[in-house]
């Protein structure tokens, strides 16, 4: 079954396209891992599917509906849709628990009782059920990214997106993070990510794109993409990676 699709997304800023009839096809459990320079498009193409951006052409289906069509409300569709940022955006006024289960209880209406149980859960699982009444200034980088991906789970999400979240991370809270999303994977959650950790695309990636001129210019398994790719500008790309030991 198709989650996602993108049909000739075109999204323009000051004049300079940064998505040009971009196409994106995403099945249901599959990881789908965005890599490219930057400039390429990749956090756009997020926001967009998000409906944080507005398209200026092409269309976007969720489970087969248009969601990109006039009218939409885009409340609705964020509800079926989870969005992690490189930056955590957790609410500093809040424990842990209050920013997981706010969402879930002012959004979705769902019972305190309800929300806080499953919140709970859902740290227990990531490490961090000990820090349900800690306030995020008190967790370390790796932490906090851990407990912003719990609240997007906590809206039991259709599809979840993630933006370069290891980006702003220290190198030795970078594992934490990436584990979180292993195990994710390994049970089942669509997932496109954003991500400058080509390794880490290699190893937990269904499907690796290499976005250039806001296009997926080449696709394919990452075995296949990262060890014989077929277009000249991917193949600069990667090399490049390679003499800076990032890949």
């Amino acid at each position: 079954m198709t989650v996602l699709r993108c049909r000739g997304l075109r999204k323009v800023f000051g004049g300079q396209p940064i998505l040009d009839r971009l196409d994106l096809t995403v099945a249901e459990h599959q990881v789908v891992a965005l890599i490219g320079a930057s400039g390429s498009g990749k956090s756009t193409l997020l926001r967009c599917v998000n409906l944080l951006e507005e398209l200026d052409d092409g269309v976007i289906e969720l489970d087969g509906e248009e969601i990109s069509a006039p009218g939409v409300d885009p409340d609705r569709v964020r509800r079926r849709i989870g969005l992690v940022f490189q930056s955590y955006n957790l609410f500093p006024h809040l424990s842990v628990l209050d920013n997981v289960t706010l969402a879930p209880r002012q959004v979705h209406r769902r019972p305190r009782a309800e929300a806080e149980a499953q919140a709970r859960e859902l740290l227990d699982r990531v490490g961090l059920g000990a820090k349900a009444g800690a306030y995020p200034d008190r967790l370390s980088g790796g932490q906090q990214q851990r407990v912003a991906i719990v609240r997007a789970l906590a809206n039991r999400p259709r599809l979840l997106l993630l933006d370069e979240v290891t980006s702003a991370l220290d190198p030795e809270l970078v594992g934490e993070v990436l584990t979180m999303i292993r195990d994710l994977k390994s049970e089942g959650m669509t997932m496109v990510l954003a991500t400058h950790e080509m390794t880490f695309a290699r190893d937990v990636a269904d499907q690796v794109c290499f976005l250039d001129g806001g296009r997926v210019l080449e696709s394919g398994p990452p075995e296949r993409l990262f060890g014989d790719p077929v277009q000249d500008r991917t193949r600069r790309f990667l090399a490049r990676l390679r003499d800076a030991g990032r890949l």
